[in-house]
């Protein structure tokens, strides 16, 4: 016997009727999503006085920018029915070669193409491992993590590269003014990229065949998609994208070290979980993601405001993250 399908009132509206408010909210998973960001906003601003500090809240906004941005590709990558492991290092990697490049002398335009240019490369080298030699995504992204972090080492030796350009600090700094209020670049740029990638997911033939293989590969394949190149985009797109968040990431920094975004790629993948992007493929959508990693943001924004010890803060990350997936899964039976 065959689960429940989601429905709409018009095909059943006494199912309709019968069914709770809670019950048909839950059905709207950024609906949910949103309310659990307003709930810590509304929380956060009556109990700590500097939350909703114009200072603060542009803080939040760029540092979570970087992070949507890269969980944007990742996203993408795990709708497919693929994991990236590598995002991390690549945002890493996009800045030291931007970074190196300026301090050579090369203008700020050619050496952000250049920066883009070799993660978008890489994110192609993942996706043809996969595709054509048939690694499993985690073991192709994982040693490509370990690959691309060593040359952030082997090419600095170990040391942050300085002396940026303000032309190219500008970028990760610089506030533009909307009305009465000023919005960080970032954030500007991170909203850019997801209406661009909630197109090409939505709107597009590419988007339609990458949920159907992350959905069913077989079925799909079956159906005539070229699931091999599906996902070549796809893990393409997440190097590009993982390397403007790098960019951004060392624009706002103002130098390139070969440790930076150590550990990212959980959080990039942590963003797009929470966000409802289901890990067994063919489910969520780049708002979600977006939101995800907003939530990620204000609850370590959250623990340093409300005083929690720092060491602690990965152990409340974590069990963040597994209660996230918990409800994801309730809700799936809920529905």
């Amino acid at each position: 016997m065959e689960p429940d399908k989601p429905f709409s009132p018009e095909e059943d509206p006494a199912r309709f009727q019968k069914e709770g408010a809670l019950t048909r909210f839950a059905r709207n998973q950024l609906a949910t999503l949103a309310l659990i960001l307003l709930a810590m906003v509304v929380v956060l601003s009556l109990s700590t006085r500097t939350f909703l500090t114009a200072t603060n809240i542009f803080n939040v906004l760029r540092a979570f920018s970087w992070i949507a941005i890269a969980s944007f590709g990742q996203s993408i990558v795990i709708i497919s029915g693929g994991i990236d492991l590598s995002a991390g290092s690549n945002m890493a990697f996009s800045g030291i070669i931007t970074a190196m490049l300026l301090v050579e002398g090369v203008n700020v335009p050619l050496s952000i193409g250049a920066g883009l240019g070799i993660t978008l490369l890489i994110g192609f080298a993942n996706g043809l491992m996969i595709s054509k030699t048939k690694l499993p995504p985690f073991i192709a992204t994982l040693g490509m993590m370990s690959i691309v972090r060593g040359f952030c080492y082997g090419m600095t030796q170990g040391w942050p590269v300085r002396g940026l350009p303000r032309s190219f600090i500008a970028l990760g700094q610089t506030d533009l003014s909307f009305f009465i209020w000023r919005v960080p670049v970032p954030a500007i740029i991170m909203v850019c990229f997801a209406v661009l990638v909630y197109i090409l997911l939505d709107k597009t033939k590419l988007g339609y065949h990458t949920y159907a293989v992350g959905g069913n590969e077989y079925a799909a394949s079956l159906a005539g998609i070229f699931t091999g190149k599906v996902k070549n985009i796809a893990f393409t797109l997440s190097g590009f994208l993982a390397g403007v968040g790098g960019i951004l990431m060392t624009a706002r920094l103002g130098v390139a070290a070969p440790t930076a975004a150590s550990g990212y790629e959980l959080d990039i993948i942590a963003a797009a979980v929470i966000g409802g992007i289901s890990l067994t493929g063919g489910e969520g959508n780049v708002w979600g993601a977006l939101i995800g990693a907003a939530i990620m943001q204000i609850l370590r924004n959250a623990l340093v405001l409300l005083g929690f010890p720092a060491y602690w803060q990965p152990a409340a990350i974590g069990a963040v993250i597994i209660g996230a997936v918990m409800i994801d899964m309730y809700r799936k039976k809920s529905i």
